[in-house]
């Protein structure tokens, strides 16, 4: 197994591609070795010391770390997503299914409104930052204001603020008038 690398904007985070399918459907999100019970290898990864957040994507895995330089805990990464893989042990436990896809309700008030951002978070939004190992999840809409959640390599990213005014709040805006701002909620 070859598992390759890939640095992102956000230099306390790295991205793993392992040339296999990691997550068959969603993704997602360990921000602390508490929430990975339901992800052997999540769980496994924050076996290291210095890894304190994973995101699992569909071919890829987004490691996060407190501190130590990379060319250090880089090795122990590989070998413990190299492991996890050879092992035929599963990503994800049944009951911690992935998550992936936006919450919302269809039938309120500003539900088209709402279906128009979706739209345009997962065909313009989300592939861009799935490339930087990051993931970016609607949550709500309220008075012209948009509410996400941004996850893996973007979140603590710090150039995330700059993304979200400049990239995709302008983005919403142009195509949608009655958005007014973006907002990022935890």
């Amino acid at each position: 197994m070859f598992i390759q690398t890939e640095s992102t904007p956000n230099p306390a985070t790295l991205k793993f591609i392992p040339g296999c399918t990691v997550l068959e459907e969603g993704a997602a999100d360990f921000p602390n070795a508490a929430s990975a019970t339901n992800s052997p290898l999540a769980a496994c990864l924050f076996e290291i010391p210095e890894v304190t957040g994973v995101y699992l994507g569909a071919d890829f895995i987004t490691v996060t770390k407190s501190n130590g330089e990379w060319h250090h805990l880089k090795p122990m990464i590989l070998g413990a997503i190299m492991q996890h893989f050879t092992s035929g042990k599963p990503v994800m436990l049944a009951e911690g299914a992935a998550t992936g896809g936006h919450e919302w309700d269809a039938d309120s008030e500003d539900g088209e409104i709402v279906a128009q951002i979706i739209e345009l978070l997962d065909t313009k939004v989300r592939p861009a930052v799935a490339q930087d190992g990051g993931d970016i999840v609607f949550r709500s809409f309220s008075e012209g204001v948009v509410y996400v959640h941004l996850q893996g390599s973007c979140a603590g990213c710090p150039s995330s603020t700059l993304t979200l005014k400049n990239g995709i709040e302008n983005m919403l805006r142009h195509y949608i008038p009655e958005v007014e701002e973006v907002r990022q909620v935890g």
